[in-house]
């Protein structure tokens, strides 16, 4: 059986809603950050990033969510998260998911981890006072270049709607305003009504 290793707040959200949607039975770990649950050492030996997700297969430990959302949907490919059978469909999911990994999310830890790339205190403020402007300025190539609507790739929902859901939720503590973005927003309020979301959720609080 699969096992995801997540905590809240975070990205690991994305991989929780999209094995949700897979209906396939799975356990769920929660990592305790506040306590440093992510660097105890049980933890590194599954995954020496110390961060989450994580998933455990029964093939080994897969980390970094773009590649744990290809492996759910490619494992259950009837489920709402299955995987386009057409490569260029599939490269596409891929390359949006690849933005919010690779710049999005990078954009938003410049608040809260600026000391990952700079010591000096004031250049982590310099860093974490452009995380307003940053990510507004990626969502507004989101809301009009990428996302088609009603989902990210139009009419059919993919494994690039749970973590633009994800990623979209942290908006408001990076100081925009969501409503700049009516396409993002609309996807956020349905996602937000969908039972895995919901279940995910819930795990996450409880």
């Amino acid at each position: 059986m699969l096992k995801l290793y997540f905590a809240p707040a975070t990205c690991s959200l994305a991989s929780h809603i999209a094995l949700e949607e897979t209906g396939a039975p799975y356990e769920a770990e929660k990592v305790d950050f506040k306590a440093g649950g992510q660097r105890a050492p049980d933890y590194l030996r599954l995954n020496p990033k110390g961060r989450v997700p994580a998933l455990a297969t029964d093939r080994g430990v897969l980390t970094e969510t773009p590649a744990i959302l290809a492996y759910i949907g490619q494992s259950f490919p009837g489920s709402a998260v299955g995987i386009p059978k057409d490569a260029f469909d599939f490269a596409r999911i891929q390359a949006f998911n690849a933005y919010l990994c690779s710049t999005v999310h990078v954009a938003h830890a410049h608040k809260r981890r600026a000391s990952r790339w700079a010591d000096d205190p004031a250049a982590q403020e310099a860093m974490a006072a452009k995380v307003t402007a940053n990510m507004g300025d990626c969502f507004e190539l989101i809301e009009n270049t990428m996302i088609a609507g009603p989902y990210v790739m139009g009419e059919t929902y993919s494994i690039a709607d749970p973590y633009l859901f994800t990623i979209s939720g942290w908006l408001e503590g990076d100081g925009v305003d969501i409503a700049r973005f009516p396409k993002v927003l609309a996807h956020r309020d349905r996602m937000a009504e969908r039972p895995a979301v919901k279940a995910a959720l819930s795990a996450a609080a409880g």
